[in-house]
């Protein structure tokens, strides 16, 4: 399992050209709701793991954040650099775990978008506070998949598609969480007792893709993109055919992401 973990977290790799402009932006007011709850000043030094491309990089650093950025992927971590170049951004290629802050160096906020859960579970948390300044915070969110009631019905109606390539998801709850049910973390934040959860908040956004942003989409997923080529080429091309028969060419896909702000205990 760890083995089959370390590859969906490298194989991000493989989509960093196309991973900024494929990927959803995040709301405005979860970045606005992440500074409130982090007591955040203008000029803090922030530490983001995972940064990617810059997704949630750039909204932070337009906002006056100084921020060291680690990124796994070498390609990822060269279109950050050029995402962000301009801003107070230092990008750093290596993994977290192994990383060593310069002596006496302190975070006013740690956080992660849609990168915490590939971290290692054994060092994350300590680490995190270790470099956290004393009152500072820890956040993360990821953004995934929500599904509204009365929403697009295409993702069900794609499922045959994927049992068919031997993709298929089972079609328990747990795989179809509504805006607002998505799992929250509260339990393994506190276990190790590092950290008290402050704030904690369910955001849920909507936007529709045409034909080609989706399947741009989907190349930015790890389970897509270390599928076997014949089954992603079934898939596509079915994706394809589906959405240019409906009248708009598209598919409204609908987002949710809860955030989580935890103070640093002393």
């Amino acid at each position: 399992m760890a083995n089959d973990n370390n590859k969906l977290r490298h194989s991000f790799e493989q989509a960093a050209s196309i991973y900024q402009q494929a990927r959803p932006d995040y709301p405005e007011e979860l970045f606005n709701d992440l500074i409130q709850a982090a007591h955040l000043n203008p000029g803090d030094h922030l530490l983001e793991i995972g940064c990617a491309t810059g997704k949630a990089t750039l909204p932070l650093a337009k906002r006056g954040y100084a921020i060291t950025g680690i990124e796994l992927g070498a390609d990822l971590a060269a279109a950050a650099r050029q995402n962000l170049a301009g801003r107070d951004v230092d990008i750093i290629n290596g993994n977290f775990e192994d990383w060593e802050p310069e002596v006496g160096q302190k975070f006013n906020l740690v956080f992660a978008a849609t990168a915490w859960k590939w971290i290692d579970p054994e060092v994350k948390y300590l680490k995190a506070w270790q470099v956290l300044a004393p009152g500072g915070h820890l956040a993360f969110w990821n953004a995934e998949h929500v599904f509204a009631e009365g929403g697009d019905p295409f993702f069900r109606e794609i499922q045959d598609v994927y049992a068919e390539i031997g993709e298929g998801k089972p079609v328990d709850d747990n795989n179809w969480p509504r805006p607002g049910e998505l799992q929250e973390q509260r339990d393994e934040i506190e276990k190790n007792d590092l950290f008290e959860v402050v704030h904690l908040r369910h955001f849920h956004w909507q936007l529709t893709y045409h034909v080609e942003e989706y399947i741009q989409l989907l190349k930015t997923f790890s389970g897509h993109i270390l599928m076997e080529k014949w089954k992603r080429e079934k898939l596509f091309s079915e994706i394809r055919f589906r959405l240019n028969q409906r009248p708009g060419q598209s598919v409204q896909r609908d987002w949710g992401a809860v955030l989580h702000v935890a103070r640093r205990k002393e």
